[in-house]
């Protein structure tokens, strides 16, 4: 409390204890408040406010109607502060015995520091939409359907199969919640005489322009040939980066592997050698190109060898592996040692997280290498800054997969049961067909049950409290067989990520993520 702020006249400076200690959040609440404990409801509560500023990528979220699901918020921004919050009280003694106009009551300011705020929340934006759950009928009269759409206690069978009208509202309506001038191209004015070149609409992206041209070459399984040599623009865009030693040794490693291995998967490629990813999406397609579709799709083959022409080729197949996880096969998801990379359990919808901005790298970054051998004192070497673990693209007995989801080569499955799936037909190579390529029908779905078996033993011997049920060890560690074709379900990207190195956003489908570098 200050002392001396009674008797200090005006514009003297009033000294103030300074409780450091004790620090405070501030939210500047977009309303009058008068009722705080239904203000924090619309806030989820002093726990809702305490996970979001555990986490400083998520904006705090704001519900007008906290018990509506259906309530669309508003979200504050975060910023850092130095504010001081001050509890002041006025005091005044008046004086007894005089009239009235002649008493001049004594007035008194105290003045006390609650403590110090460092974080401020701002509601900056505009509110999303609100779609009600409301049913017009016919006439004009509206109907709410909370009642009848919101299970608040347990409901009979009847409930489930009541007849509704289709409500299915978004989860948000936009996507952005401050305004932005959006500046509109001015359409082109061309000479007399000028017509649109012809474009297929295969090659339309939108409406605006065609496709950009690409540096890969992409190719499909039912494609007669492959190619013997790399776009020109490719190898003018690697010989106009390639300016130091580093990217000439680098050059001649990727070389040696293609010599070695005519098929390399990127993961694997950057288990081998240390290079920049974007560096690496420049000198592939110098060295391989890009099948899209069959038992080689998403790797990178060496110009010239087609793997279809080659039985031996058969262990440089892929293979989309995903680990089982449910009640059905002994181990929950949650309890799974390992973790999904995306959940939609942990969803956040765009306009509640801030997107920490990417890294830029130059063009000036890549003719310098982006690992200037002046600063391998203060950060990793440049043997092996950008280098990925083995186990990314390398399966092992007793050791599980860094991801649910794995892209494998045949070759790259070090387990001898594995092994003897893959050549069972050696020298008895018939065709090469887009699902099987030149393995026996079903080699894949054959060593998906294997691999899941031996999963399943390397989790019950480093947790076993997983399957101490009687009822789960009774098909003596089988795994039901089921089919887990990679054709039909999404194909997510999975690396291994390197502390200094954030790679930039990208698709969640791997094939996708990689084409589009290229075009």
């Amino acid at each position: 409390m200050a002392a001396g702020a009674a008797n200090a006249g005006p514009g003297v400076a009033i000294p103030v204890d300074l409780r450091r200690e004790r620090r405070m959040v501030c939210v500047e609440y977009p309303g009058l408040v008068r009722d705080v404990s239904k203000m924090l409801q619309t806030l989820g509560g002093e726990e809702g406010v305490s996970r979001i500023y555990a986490d400083p990528t998520k904006r705090l979220e704001l519900y007008f109607r906290p018990k509506d699901p259906y309530c669309h918020p508003v979200c504050a921004n975060r910023f850092s502060t130095s504010s001081l919050l001050l509890r002041v009280r006025r005091k005044v003694k008046r004086q007894e015995g005089l009239p009235g106009p002649e008493a001049h009551p004594e007035v008194a300011f105290e003045v006390e520091t609650v403590g110090i705020v460092c974080t401020v929340y701002k509601f900056q934006g505009m509110s999303d939409f609100q779609y009600l759950a409301v049913h017009t009928e016919e006439g004009g009269r509206h109907t709410s359907m909370y009642d009848r759409v919101l299970m608040l206690r347990p409901e009979k069978e009847a409930f489930f199969h009541q007849d509704l009208p289709l409500y299915i509202p978004p989860p948000i309506f936009s996507r952005l919640d401050t305004p932005a001038d959006y500046f509109y191209r001015p359409e082109t004015q061309h000479r007399e005489g000028y017509n649109n070149p012809p474009v297929s609409g295969e090659n339309l992206i939108g409406l605006s322009r065609a496709r950009r041209l690409h540096n890969a070459v992409f190719v499909n399984f039912e494609d007669d040939e492959v190619p013997a040599q790399p776009l020109e623009p490719a190898v003018q865009t690697w010989r106009r980066l390639c300016t130091n030693p580093m990217d000439q040794r680098v050059e001649e490693e990727l070389r040696e592997l293609f010599a070695v291995r005519p098929v390399w998967s990127r993961n694997a490629v950057r288990a081998k050698i240390s290079v920049h990813p974007d560096k690496l999406k420049v000198l592939l397609p110098f060295m391989a190109y890009y099948m899209i579709t069959g038992p080689w799709r998403s790797l990178w083959i060496r110009f010239g060898y087609d793997p279809r022409k080659h039985p031996e080729a058969k262990i440089y197949q892929v293979l989309d592996f995903r680990i089982r996880c449910g009640m059905k096969y002994g181990c929950a998801p949650n309890d799974m040692p390992v973790k999904a990379k995306r959940s939609t359990y942990n969803y956040s919808l765009p306009i509640t997280v801030k997107k920490t901005p990417s890294q830029v790298v130059t063009m000036q970054d890549l003719k310098q290498g982006l690992g200037p051998a002046g600063t391998a004192g203060m950060r990793k070497s440049a043997s092996n800054k950008y280098k990925l673990k083995d186990s990314v693209y390398i399966f092992r007995e007793n050791a599980l997969p860094p991801y649910r989801q794995m892209f494998y080569q045949l070759c790259d499955l070090d387990v001898g049961e594995l092994q003897k799936i893959i050549h069972r037909n050696d020298g008895a190579e018939e065709t090469c067909t887009e699902r099987d390529g030149w393995c026996l029908p079903k080699t894949s779905d054959d060593l998906r049950n294997a691999m899941s078996l031996l999963i399943r033993q390397t989790i019950r011997a480093q947790r076993p409290a997983l399957f101490s049920s009687p009822a789960k060890d009774d098909d003596g560690g089988k795994e039901p067989p089921t089919c887990e074709s990679g054709e039909d379900e999404e194909e997510e990207e999975e690396e291994e990520e390197e502390e200094d190195f954030k790679p930039s956003d990208g698709s969640e489908n791997e094939m996708e993520t990689e084409m589009l570098d290229y075009v």
